[in-house]
């Protein structure tokens, strides 16, 4: 679970580069070449999900996942532990986002931490 961690932290390092990059470059429409999007909203919230393309005001997000920390309570350690979205009460089937929310949009690629966490967990399911 320190692996997802450092992951976690190289995604927020990574976030603030590429938020100067957009406002210095402009702003274009991401490419959806690989299964999985992180999505990084305004309030620090991160989502990794299948992102659908579309020209609404909303990013629609299926499939979503996000790191929770949890602390055990015997000797207090926090672990961080990737959860599927859906088990809810609502039992949601996918999100959508305000676009005004979103900071930022990246790959997740198919050799990462995250894409291997998501592949176990969907395997399971």
């Amino acid at each position: 679970m320190q692996k997802i961690a450092a992951v976690v932290t190289a995604i927020a390092t990574v976030t603030l580069a590429v938020a100067a990059c957009a406002i210095a470059f402009g702003h274009k429409a991401p490419r959806l070449d690989t299964p999985y999007q992180a999505v990084a909203l305004m309030n620090g919230q991160m989502f990794f999900g299948k992102m659908e393309e579309g020209g609404s005001d909303y990013v629609t997000l299926r499939d979503v996942f996000y790191i929770q920390g949890r602390q055990n309570p015997e000797t207090r350690a926090v672990t961080s532990v990737l959860v599927k979205r859906g088990g809810e009460a609502h039992n949601p089937d996918r999100m959508q986002i305000n676009r005004q929310q979103v900071l930022l949009i990246e790959p997740v690629k198919t050799d990462s931490q995250i894409a291997k966490l998501i592949a176990e967990q969907n395997a399971a399911h």
